[in-house]
């Protein structure tokens, strides 16, 4: 049950934190192209927004495996350093060049900033749900 717990944490703290910054950054001008991305991703045809979101939900079991046995305040910080490197690296190395997206300077300090801010998204709901005890 916890597992599932931590999958729904990822997938909530993707749609609430990362693509609410990710709102922010768009309204500023920041970033050229909107978020909640409805736009059919392949294979399955599903909008982009809720691919993004299922593999958020896979990093949230990521997150918890990697930091549930942490206590108080390196819980927090570890969730957002791990949630800031871990999904940026993955998406710069080999998403971005898989989908022949161009990688830059402000995509590497975008996606930290977004990904840290989903990991300490992803702590947040997992203590909300009892994913973990509260601290």
């Amino acid at each position: 049950m916890v597992w599932l717990k931590a999958f729904v944490s990822g997938f909530l703290a993707t749609l609430i934190f990362h693509q609410g910054l990710y709102s922010l950054f768009y309204l500023a001008g920041a970033v050229p192209t909107e978020p909640f991305n409805f736009e059919s991703v392949p294979p399955f045809g599903i909008p982009a927004v809720v691919s993004l979101s299922f593999f958020g939900g896979l990093w949230g079991i990521v997150l918890w495996g990697l930091l549930g046995r942490l206590s108080s305040w390196r819980y927090w910080v570890w969730s957002v350093v791990i949630g800031a490197t871990g999904p940026t690296l993955v998406a710069m190395l080999l998403v971005f060049p898989l989908k022949n997206l161009d990688v830059s300077g402000q995509t590497w300090i975008g996606g930290l900033i977004l990904n840290g801010f989903w990991g300490l998204g992803v702590a947040t709901f997992q203590v909300l749900m009892g994913a973990r005890r509260s601290l």
